[in-house]
Formats: C-alpha cells, sequence, structure tokens
C-alpha cells in the first residue's frame, strides 16, 4: 500500500474536546438532580447527526420548560474553559511533521463546523498547511457515519481511497471511514475507549499515536 494522504478526524483525535463535551452536559445534569446517560451520550460521538437529544432528555427528566439558551451558555463556557487547556494529542505533531517530510496531503475531516475548528486550529498554531478541511456545518446528511465528508475529502486531494489512512477516535468516524473504503486507525480517548472501535470496523485500534511512529506505520502498509 502506497500511503499519499493522511485523513484526521478533530474533536477527540486531534484534540481532546470530547471529555470537556460531556463534562458540559454532566454538569448541567448534575445542577437538575441526574446522571448524564452515557449509553445515550454515546449514540451522540462523531456526529452531529443523532436521534437522541440531550436537552429535550433533561427537560422530559425535569417535568418542565428549561432556560435552554442560558443553560447552553453555561455548559459552553464550562467546555470551552477545559478545552483550553489541551494540547494536540500525543502522537499528532509527529504525524504531521512526518507527512510534510514525505509529501503527503494531509486534511481534517469532521462533522463538527469548520467555525469551530478553525478556533481551535488557530490557538494550536496549526491552522496553516492543511490540504483541505471539510466539515458537516450542521447538515446531518453529510456527517458521520456518512462517508460524504470522507468522500469529498478524497475527490478535492485527487487521492485514492485505496492510499489514504483515516484516523479516528470514535465508531461513528470509524464507520464513516470505512465506509468510503480507506484504512482506518483508531485512536480513542477517554470517552471513546469503551465504544467498540474494532467491533466498528477500525483496521487498527491503538492507545496512542504515539505508540506507532510514522515510519513504522509506513513499513507495516508497504507489506500490505
Amino acid at each position: 500500500m502506497q500511503v499519499r494522504a493522511f485523513l484526521f478526524d478533530f474533536d477527540g483525535l486531534i484534540l481532546d474536546t470530547e471529555l470537556a463535551s460531556r463534562a458540559g452536559w454532566e454538569l448541567l445534569y448534575r445542577e437538575h438532580g441526574h446522571e448524564l446517560p452515557t449509553d445515550l451520550w454515546a449514540t451522540l460521538v462523531g456526529t452531529t447527526h443523532a436521534p437522541w437529544n440531550p436537552m429535550d432528555h433533561l427537560e422530559e427528566l425535569v417535568g418542565e420548560p428549561l432556560e435552554r439558551e442560558t443553560l447552553n451558555e453555561r455548559r459552553y463556557a464550562h467546555e470551552i474553559a477545559m478545552i483550553e487547556a489541551e494540547e494536540l494529542r500525543p502522537g499528532i505533531e509527529e504525524y504531521l511533521a512526518s507527512a510534510r517530510r514525505h509529501g503527503l496531503k494531509r486534511a481534517i475531516v469532521s462533522s463538527s463546523t469548520r467555525r469551530w475548528v478553525d478556533m481551535h486550529l488557530e490557538r494550536l498554531e496549526e491552522a496553516v498547511g492543511w490540504d483541505a478541511i471539510y466539515t458537516a456545518d450542521g447538515d446531518p446528511a453529510r456527517a458521520k457515519p456518512s462517508p460524504t465528508l470522507y468522500l469529498e475529502a478524497l475527490q478535492a486531494l485527487g487521492v485514492d481511497a485505496s492510499e489514504a489512512v483515516a484516523f479516528e477516535d470514535s465508531p461513528n468516524g470509524v464507520r464513516a471511514a470505512k465506509a468510503a473504503g480507506i484504512f482506518c486507525i483508531a485512536v480513542p480517548n477517554d470517552v471513546t475507549r469503551d465504544l467498540g472501535l474494532e467491533e466498528a470496523g477500525a483496521d487498527l485500534v491503538l492507545d496512542s499515536l504515539a505508540d506507532l511512529p510514522p515510519e513504522t506505520l509506513f513499513r507495516r502498509l508497504g507489506e500490505r
């Protein structure tokens, strides 16, 4: 297998936003005397297209209308405060540098909005150098687990699926990459570690991307 492109998920993969996102909702649930159901929360990870809505659910538990705008503002502030303390996840910087050295295309493929991704990339000083950034921007038809974003990225890069490697952290992301025909490495975080990444179809699951240096990956894939 000749690798010509690395395609990275963003939330939970490049930057660990997943824990902060869950913590924001846990805060609201606890304030109202309830616990966030982790099994239902898992359906939201890696996508914006899921049948379960945590605010609707909390309102049902409370039994009366909630001040949604106020609650979302507090949740978002709590989430951002946590995320701003985060840096690139281990191994990401090495893979980005390796892609530059080898002349590989680099893309971000995310179910989030472009504004969200750009905001964090700028803080991390990683806003430049990407060959493509594809985001769902609130369109559930394009969000993972649909392969649409991956297929769009491959077309923009001029790369065949057999020449790309996708890096994901969630089952929804893995399913999207595999549906697009891409070799997928799953690197879970504390939120996604027990969500069944192998069952979702990941070709390889790592505790950390730092556990597999890029040159070792190239050698392994060269033997395929």
